[in-house]
């Protein structure tokens, strides 16, 4: 009786997930039928509104740009210097570097800010006492002395190119009630290695895809933070920047368009950035961006879903955005699962169960693994290439589960742990090729670590687990849907050992995680 219990549990809990990341996997087709059709008359659309309101010497706006700064020694100088070169009337655009930098990155940007005012730019360095509300705070405490009636944002590993403000401004004239323009962000260093390539992938999906066609059919979308520019007033009109959950950018959005303001984002044009070279600052940053956007879920969707004026589409769209970093736990529950369903298969299910369940499984996969690769064909990149990687970049994701599945649950149990940790960057360092997924032992992380911690056991608990769940799948039931199995096994082990490879390339102790 007990062991009837326990397995129904289990199985109903295994299909429970399985239909979870199935609405998830879905969705990714959804993505993908809204915005292609839209693709190339929306780029027509956007060309006709930069010709109609190009700026010209007597139409140009005030802009304040924002550089929120944290021990950014490795590429300050780059961004400074890409921002000052604005094709921009130096008299209208103001610079505002908001540094709350711990080491010499305040030295150095003392000195080059000194330099820049010099050369004509209006460009100020503002320290605070303390980081009281992260990112946002240094924005909000900005925010107050700004002349801009529009604010650009870009954080330290981005270089916007000269024409960000030319190709930017003139969206927010042509339409007043637009809260924000947010570009498409690009990667100066996606040949560094194999991570670096497929975290490029995966981000481009995101920005290819599902940007566009949420953007494009009025559905919720969110300012990423970086690489956009914002109109003061929206920004005011919503409340200002919050430091209550770690995804300020998110939570500002949609009070933003709660309030009726209107977004706008541009697929075609690019500003580059830098992702992560290092495993471990990779999972400080899905951390980080897993408990903003379950923190912001917690606190912005009972606001969309009571809100019928909006229809029921458009706040199922908003619940599976906003909740999107639950496929991490239902990836990590079925893992835990499918090797006690193994074991009891006799028992636990009849084989009339079987083949929905691994339907199931594969709708799941394939629908971002079609978005992925549909999002390299749309921007002339290697689809070809990026097919071959595909179990490569699935299991990357698998093996992620584990570090986003806890960032999830502290979110959901408002546990401690919620410090904004910054995510180490290297600059031109970082930009030269090399290939493979496991390189730049030489170059280390530019003398900032990310510290490992006891995840890295789990991940390689659960690499041997879904080891041993292929092994038992092949004696018990056969080959033939067991290929899954390898690719998580391969994904887990995977993470937890670049853990460890890219924490013994450093050098000296690590920098403490209490960020406040």
């Amino acid at each position: 009786m007990i062991m009837d219990q326990f397995v129904h549990l289990v199985l109903g809990l295994y299909i429970a997930a399985s239909v979870g990341l199935l609405v998830y996997g879905l969705n990714a087709y959804i993505m993908v039928f809204l915005m292609v059709p839209r693709r190339k008359r929306q780029a027509v659309k956007d060309q006709e509104i930069l010709a109609q309101h190009a700026l010209t010497e007597s139409s140009v706006p005030h802009v304040t740009t924002q550089l929120p700064i944290y021990n950014e020694k490795n590429v300050v100088a780059r961004l400074l210097r890409a921002v000052c070169a604005f094709d921009y009337r130096r008299d209208r655009h103001e610079i505002q570097v908001l540094d709350d930098s711990t080491d010499e990155t305040s030295f150095l940007v003392a000195e080059l800010v000194n330099e820049l005012q010099v050369l004509g730019h209006d460009i100020h360095h503002i320290r605070r006492e303390h980081r009281q509300g992260f990112k946002a705070g240094a924005l909000a405490e900005g925010l107050k002395v700004a002349k801009g009636e529009f604010v650009a944002i870009f954080d330290a590993d981005f270089v916007p190119p000269p024409d960000f403000l030319q190709q930017t401004v003139p969206f927010l004239l042509a339409d007043t009630r637009c809260c924000f323009v947010q570009t498409r962000w690009g990667h100066r260093n996606r040949n560094f290695a194999l991570l670096t390539e497929l975290q490029s992938i995966g981000i481009d999906g995101h920005f290819v895809i599902e940007q566009s066609a949420r953007a494009w059919h009025g559905l919720f979308f969110n300012f990423n933070g970086t690489a956009g520019i914002w109109r003061t007033a929206a920004i005011s009109d919503a409340g200002g920047w919050k430091a209550d959950t770690l995804t300020e950018d998110l939570d500002l959005s949609y009070r933003a368009l709660l309030r009726g303001w209107r977004p706008r984002y541009l697929m075609n044009y690019v500003t580059p950035a830098e992702v992560p070279t290092d495993i471990n600052a990779l999972k400080s940053q899905q951390r980080r961006w897993a408990t903003g956007s379950i923190q912001c879920a917690m606190k912005m969707l009972p606001r969309v879903l009571v809100r019928s004026d909006l229809g029921i589409f458009k706040r199922i769209q908003a619940a599976l955005h906003l909740t999107h970093y639950l496929i991490h736990p239902l990836i990590l529950i079925l893992t835990l699962l499918i090797l006690p369903l193994i074991l009891l298969r006799g028992v636990a299910f009849a084989d009339i169960l079987t083949l929905p369940l691994v339907v199931v499984m594969l709708a799941a996969l394939f629908g971002p693994s079609t978005l992925y690769v549909l999002s390299q064909a749309v921007t002339g990149g290697r689809w070809v290439r990026t097919i071959m990687l595909m179990p490569l970049l699935v299991g990357i994701g698998i093996g992620l589960a584990v570090n986003n599945s806890l960032a999830v649950a502290r979110a959901l149990l408002g546990l401690k742990g919620g410090e904004f940790v910054r995510t180490p960057k290297l600059g031109s360092q970082a930009e030269d090729k090399t290939g493979k997924i496991g390189q730049a032992s030489s170059i280390g992380n530019g003398g900032y670590r990310q510290p490992l911690n006891w995840m890295v056991l789990f991940e390689l608990f659960m690499g041997v687990w879904a080891l041993g769940a292929f092994t038992s799948f092949v004696i018990k039931v056969g080959t033939g849907g067991g290929f899954m199995l390898l690719v998580q096994a391969w994904g887990f082990s995977a993470v937890g050992i670049l853990s460890i490879m890219h924490d013994r390339r450093h050098h000296g102790p690590a920098p403490s995680q209490n960020t406040s």
